[in-house]
């Protein structure tokens, strides 16, 4: 596996001025041998001014965020990072790497979730290239392997969970968006690795039922809630029940029987329960009648 190494190049602002004057030196040359009518010395001027203008062909400018990748004949030479103009040799071939942090969105994959409900989902993913060499000569094409693979990821990633809870402690997409983000980033800079690609993160932008089973995956999740509510419902009541009764013991207000306490815990349950107002009704006998 290639690693990213070093590349020195030359400052292009000495030669260019160097270059140019020799051009206009050569060119005055051959235009006095032709005139004189010097052949060879017209020849001799032509080479010349012909390596001039080859040479000229080696300048290349290295951007900010931007790496030049440098071969020689098939072989790796290394990676240019430092911005700035420079000269090096023409024969060299230089490939422009960005380094700049990059994003983009998955398209919206229809996937089963670990129960067998299908979903729809959809990520984002920023990353960059941290080294040029691998990039470019690891991979075939570094930008598509990065989308593909993230997609490929997301799926495996979605297929390991449920899309909600249905036990205690249970890790699911809609509810653990922290930690499935997290879980996303390592699965995808697991698989990109091996392009010098460096992932910064990734979480999911895009989550639902798929249509066919979201009106009744809808129905369920609101039933859930109702059913958690009540429950809520039912252990205030029962708390407030057991105040009520505990305070009319320690004050001694009344003394009530097992068969009055159960009436009583009965009626408050109705009230607290009810979704509704409730009537009352006013006893004008005796507590037992």
């Amino acid at each position: 596996m290639l690693r990213e190494r070093k590349a020195r190049g030359f400052s292009g602002w000495g030669l260019l001025f160097t270059l140019v004057l020799a051009m206009f030196f050569f060119l005055a040359g051959l235009i006095a041998s032709a005139r004189a009518e010097a052949g060879w010395s017209a020849l001799a001027w032509a080479i010349a001014l012909a390596i001039d203008v080859f040479l000229l062909c080696g300048f290349i400018i290295v951007n900010p965020n931007e790496a030049k990748v440098i071969q020689l004949f098939g072989t790796y030479k290394g990676s240019l990072r430092e911005m700035g103009f420079w000269w090096m040799n023409p024969l060299m071939s230089k490939r422009r790497i960005s380094l700049r942090i990059r994003n983009f969105e998955t398209p919206k994959l229809k996937i089963n979730d670990h129960d067998g409900n299908p979903i729809e989902i959809a990520a984002v993913v920023v990353w960059k290239v941290v080294d040029s060499a691998e990039a470019a000569f690891e991979v075939d094409d570094y930008e598509n392997f990065v989308h593909v693979q993230s997609e490929s990821a997301l799926r495996n990633m979605a297929t390991s969970h449920p899309y909600d809870a249905h036990q205690e402690g249970q890790m699911s997409l809609r509810a653990n968006t922290a930690e499935i983000a997290l879980h996303l980033k390592a699965e995808i800079q697991e698989r990109l690795s091996k392009a010098g690609v460096e992932v910064l993160e990734s979480r999911i932008s895009h989550l639902a039922y798929a249509p066919e089973i979201a009106s009744a995956m809808l129905r369920r999740q609101q039933a859930s809630a109702i059913v958690a509510a009540r429950q809520k419902y039912v252990e205030g009541a029962v708390g407030m029940v057991e105040m009520a009764l505990d305070m009319l013991s320690k004050k001694k207000i009344v003394e009530l029987d097992e068969e009055r306490k159960a009436a009583m815990v009965s009626n408050m349950l109705v009230v607290l329960r009810s979704d509704q107002h409730t009537q009352p009704v006013v006893n004008t006998g005796s507590l037992y009648h």
